[in-house]
């Protein structure tokens, strides 16, 4: 079913102003993810200078997949059996 620029953009203009930021991120995120890269050309960009977050930097510093209940409720903040 093709749609008109032209319903689209009378849908947006009927928009409250407090989910017009929502609707641009979706319309944004439809566009760009057809043209998404694919994991072969990813593995070819080159590295950005973003620092790691502490989070990120504690990840890769765990050789284990293993993720342990307790650190599992610790991450989500919900209370452990262990807690007294």
């Amino acid at each position: 079913m093709a749609i008109s620029n032209d319903k689209l953009y009378d849908l947006v203009s009927k928009l409250p102003e407090e989910a017009k930021k929502s609707a641009y991120d979706y319309l944004k995120y439809l566009t760009v993810s057809h043209t998404r890269p694919n994991w072969d050309q990813i593995s070819k960009l080159e590295p950005d200078d973003t620092p790691l977050s502490k989070e990120e930097e504690r990840q890769l510093k765990n050789n284990s997949e293993f993720l342990s209940w307790e650190d599992a409720m610790n991450e989500l903040n919900l209370p452990s059996d262990t807690e007294s």
